[in-house]
């Protein structure tokens, strides 16, 4: 049997690309919110540092779950209709967890986490199958885009929290606007779509592959423990501060920083994977960079301006890389969406635990030392992984 496609590179690269970018916009900005306003949640809803760190690590718990299912979802719909699918649940999930009632938090948080981890995952093979001699790039320009709206989130929420009586509800559900906005540009998309039987989809053929690989669990692993790091830091670095002695306001703003300079370790470190030959020597400089920003947090509390803007640059080159890898590392979109779904589902898995651990070591012992200590431990262990995945090779 023939496969039926409408080409997405039939539409203007541009319009693909300002689609592509919109949707990377949405992917982090109802995360990034939550943290500077979690000491006003606990107190509204006399939450536990444990029960908070749960409701932090929730979307990270549907990313696990959501992202094997991802790409058959993309074979069955294509990759735009899926991305547009994901954006209306985003919406809706970010107006549902604003609205009064701890129920609707927590169900709202569920939505977002699930749209998202749609999203994340079908991304890569959009840039994968539409972009394939500039993977880099492009998943630098969406990384960066992603960043810089992950840190607006995060600088705003503060503020806009005080704006009305809603408090911390408004910030929370005001990106929804963003998501339909995201959407009303994917529109002429939506109807310009590959569509492929699944006998033939690669998409289909090549779900299980990357679990048999040494090569994908090495992207996998990298995926995990640098995302682990970054969560860990989104999640408490204002509480870690505030035990320092730091202002809630000037945490708001390291906050504001971590996710700002993201963006300048997005595109620095996109414009120098394509210079070298492979990613080892990036695999290993961006979590050794990581790492010397929690020694400096750990040892320096004071100077947390600069360990924050460090953390960010670092934090910004490791997700590039991690999602770059997923189409460097295969032969085509089909794969890449494979290995996407692989790694973002045991990445996020493993790192939904962090926020939930460190909370959990806070509780017990009443200082942020362990979760510092920790966060160097697994960048230590993710210097190794970035090597290993670093490598010119390919997921066959």
């Amino acid at each position: 049997m023939t496969a039926v496609t409408r080409p997405a590179a039939s539409l203007r690269p541009a319009l693909i690309l300002t689609g592509l970018l919109l949707v990377a916009a949405n992917l982090r900005a109802g995360i990034t919110t939550v943290g500077p306003v979690l000491d006003e949640i606990q107190r509204d809803l006399a939450l536990s540092s444990l029960t908070a760190s749960i409701l932090i690590s929730l979307p990270l718990v549907a990313f696990a779950v959501i992202s094997p299912v991802a790409p058959g979802l993309a074979r069955r719909l294509g990759l735009e209709r899926a991305l547009g699918g994901g954006l209306a649940v985003l919406a809706a999930g970010l107006v549902v967890r604003s609205l009064p009632g701890p129920a609707l938090l927590w169900a709202g948080t569920a939505l977002l986490g699930v749209a998202i981890a749609v999203l994340n995952v079908v991304l890569p093979a959009l840039v994968k199958r539409d972009f394939p001699a500039r993977i880099g790039a492009v998943t630098g320009a969406y990384s960066a885009v992603q960043a810089s709206f992950a840190a607006l989130a995060a600088g705003l929420a503060v503020p806009v929290a005080a704006w009305t009586s809603a408090g911390w509800r408004l910030p929370l559900g005001m990106w929804a606007g963003l998501a339909l906005i995201g959407l009303a540009v994917l529109a002429p998309q939506l109807r310009r779509h590959t569509v492929m039987p699944a006998a033939q989809s690669p998409v289909a053929l090549d779900v299980a592959r990357p679990w048999r690989s040494a090569l994908a669990w090495q992207v996998t692993a990298f995926m995990a423990l640098q995302s682990t790091g970054y969560y860990i830091f989104i999640t408490w670095l204002p509480s870690i501060e505030a035990t320092a002695g730091i202002s809630t306001a000037a945490a708001g703003v390291h906050q504001l920083l971590l996710n700002a300079f993201g963006i300048a370790g997005s595109i620095t470190c996109s414009a120098l994977i394509g210079r070298f030959r492979d990613q080892r020597l990036l695999g290993v400089l961006a979590p050794a960079l990581f790492m010397s920003a929690a020694i400096g947090i750990l040892v320096a509390p004071a100077w947390s301006v600069v360990w924050s803007s460090v953390a960010g640059i670092a934090g910004g080159a490791n997700i590039v890389l991690a999602l770059s890898f997923f189409g460097l590392r295969t032969p085509h979109h089909g794969r890449a969406a494979a290995l996407s779904g692989m790694a973002q589902s045991v990445g996020y898995l493993v790192a939904a635990a962090g926020p939930i651990a460190v909370g959990a070591l806070h509780d017990a012992t009443g200082s942020w030392t362990p979760a510092l200590v920790t966060v160097i431990v697994l960048d230590l262990v993710l210097i190794g992984f970035g090597y290993l995945a670093g490598r010119a090779r390919i997921v066959r």
